[in-house]
Formats: C-alpha cells, sequence, structure tokens
C-alpha cells in the first residue's frame, strides 16, 4: 500500500472510533413559561401571573416526562424560581416560570425541536467539546431547520385568521 492510503486509513479508523465514543449530544437548555394573568370571572376563578407561569410549567414538566421522543432522552429536569418582570408596554407585572432540561439526543436535528419553541431562552452543548459536520449533515440540519420554521408560520397564519 502507498503511504497516502495508510494515512487515510487511520484516519478513517478514528474518524469511527469518534463516532461511536459520541454519538450522543448532550445539552441543557432553558425555557421561561410566560404566566398571563386570568381576570376573575364573577367574583372567583382569577389567577395571578405566578400561579398561571406556575401551571404551565407543571404541565410541560408532566409532557417532558410522559411522552416519548423518539431519538431523545430528558436526562434531567430542574425547576427554578418564579420570577416577575414588569412590562412597560402593557403596564403590568408579568411572570416567568423558569425550566431547565439536560437532554440527549441521536442527531443535531433533534435539538431543533427545542431551539424553535416560543417559549426557548438559552441553550449549552456538554457534550461533544467539538462537532464536525459533513455538507449532507448541514443540508440536512438547514432542511429540518426550514421545515420547522415553515410549520410555525403556517400555524401562526391559521391562529390570526
Amino acid at each position: 500500500m502507498l503511504k497516502s492510503e495508510i494515512n487515510s486509513r487511520e484516519k478513517e479508523e478514528k474518524n469511527e472510533a469518534l463516532k461511536g465514543v459520541y454519538s450522543r449530544l448532550k445539552f441543557r437548555v432553558r425555557f421561561d413559561y410566560k404566566g398571563k394573568p386570568r381576570p376573575a370571572r364573577f367574583f372567583f376563578g382569577g389567577k395571578r401571573t405566578e400561579n398561571v407561569a406556575q401551571e404551565l410549567r407543571d404541565q410541560q414538566v408532566a409532557l417532558w416526562k410522559n411522552v416519548p421522543l423518539q431519538g431523545i432522552n430528558i436526562e434531567n429536569i430542574d425547576l427554578g424560581e418564579v420570577y416577575s418582570v414588569y412590562d412597560e408596554e402593557m403596564d403590568e407585572e408579568i411572570a416567568f416560570a423558569p425550566l431547565e432540561l439536560i437532554v440527549s439526543s441521536d442527531s443535531l436535528e433533534d435539538l431543533l425541536r427545542f431551539v424553535f419553541r416560543e417559549e426557548f431562552r438559552r441553550i449549552e452543548i456538554l457534550e461533544p467539546g467539538n462537532l464536525i459536520l459533513s455538507g449532507k449533515e448541514i443540508e440536512r440540519l438547514l432542511f429540518k431547520m426550514n421545515e420547522l420554521f415553515q410549520n410555525r408560520l403556517m400555524l401562526r397564519l391559521r391562529e390570526n385568521r
């Protein structure tokens, strides 16, 4: 064999070994669920913004725990303290209930499911330290981003009718 063939074979073996080690992507994602106050009907039934935000977050936690997603594993769920912010445009206090998930997934495309949510605030890639994407992987990622964006746009248009 030629020396270049030996070197390329060694590189292929190293890449295959690395794929085995880092076959899953691990990340931490944060969502902040917004609580909009519900006015009281008649003289009872009104809810404060903190309670609404907390209930919404609790519903989402139940979904993350109980609904399986192919290629995605929720490893940890961390509930933060509910906090309030004054919205000058609306002239009212708005409460947010934070939620952090540690997730492992099979592919980078699975990560988009988390990033394209309205409640999304932050993401941190925990493993692997470096990602190398081929042209085909980037194409699939961009296609999936477009697909999710188009679906979201269609839903918004239907809601506004």
